[in-house]
């Protein structure tokens, strides 16, 4: 019997966070929700994970910050946002009131500044249950200050904000600008985490064609877009395969169905959609569409039966 789309189940969970679709909106793309809600309603959206704040309100990095690329763009924003009491006290309550389901996303330029948002959080009158731990922006002002890129910083600044909010669901988000992800994977999961959302953007440039000079006033930023799906996959599938018990919230390149599928086939639990946002603030309906077509077109009911299939054994036909 051939199986109807809309037949296809695609719940998924994610460390205990129940997800209506697999599709999160990534951190940085949709902000806070407010625009992007013009387009989709967030409600019926898998997730958003928010933009990462800091402790205090930052400016980020000067102009120019953003360039395209052939397959995808470069940023170097480099953090800018108005801090975590304003995403507590004004987003947050707002994002509750659209019936969205939302992880808050921090970040820090030292240990104390992630704790210091984890207390933040455990005082505040509004509970957060998953949390977004982004140890691994890239354009940061000091490249060295990227914890991800050593598996001690990223298990300390997971065991800091584990320490003060020990009952939050807790994402480390990962960069795969280094030697070994499933090394900086394991520290933070032995540190704390329930899950790990991979992956970042991968350091990049630019050279402007008409000056010969770094387009990008920080000269580097977080590439974004198809150009670092094989990457993703590759991530994926490493984390999946060593650690096959941990959800991943998996994310690079996706702009079709078919994207989707492959992260999820190479082991993630769900799927973050990020650069697209930007042309196609509504993509996250299409892709949900093309995704139920595919899981049908290949007779998987359920999407919770796709993740990580492609480490499985082929079945006789």
């Amino acid at each position: 019997m051939t199986l109807h789309p809309d037949d296809v189940d695609l719940t998924t969970d994610l460390a205990g966070l129940r997800l209506s679709t697999p599709l999160v909106l990534a951190s940085g793309t949709a902000m806070y929700g407010r625009e992007i809600s013009t387009f989709l309603n967030l409600a019926e959206t898998g997730a958003i994970a928010t933009k990462s704040v800091l402790a205090r309100p930052w400016p980020g990095l000067p102009p120019a910050r953003a360039a395209t690329t052939p397959a995808g763009m470069l940023n170097s924003i480099g953090l800018q946002g108005e801090g975590i009491r304003t995403l507590l006290d004004e987003h947050l309550p707002w994002l509750a009131k659209q019936g969205a389901t939302t992880l808050v996303s921090i970040a820090g330029h030292s240990i104390d500044e992630y704790a210091t948002c984890a207390k933040a959080i455990a005082e505040h009158h509004q509970p957060v249950d998953t949390l977004e731990i982004n140890i691994s922006c890239p354009n940061v002002e000091d490249q060295d200050r990227v914890f991800a890129r050593n598996p001690d910083a990223a298990a300390r600044v997971v065991a800091a904000v584990r320490t003060v909010l020990p009952h939050t669901r807790i994402t480390a988000k990962l960069s795969p600008d280094v030697a070994d992800i499933t090394e900086i994977a394991r520290a933070c999961v032995d540190a704390g985490a329930d899950a790990l959302s991979l992956i970042n953007t991968l350091l990049g440039a630019a050279i402007h064609p008409r000056t010969l000079r770094p387009t990008l006033s920080h000269t580097f930023g977080g590439l974004s877009g198809p150009a670092i799906k094989p990457v993703a996959v590759r991530c994926i599938w490493q984390v999946h395969q060593a650690l096959p018990h941990i959800p991943v919230l998996g994310g690079g390149g996706v702009r079709r169905g078919q994207d989707a599928l492959d992260l999820t086939a190479a082991g993630a639990s769900a799927v973050s959609i990020g650069t697209v946002n930007f042309e196609e603030p509504d993509a996250a309906v299409r892709i949900t569409a093309e995704l139920r077509t595919l899981l049908a077109s290949h007779g998987i009911a359920r999407y919770r039966d796709a993740i990580g299939v492609a480490h499985r054994p082929l079945e006789p036909r």
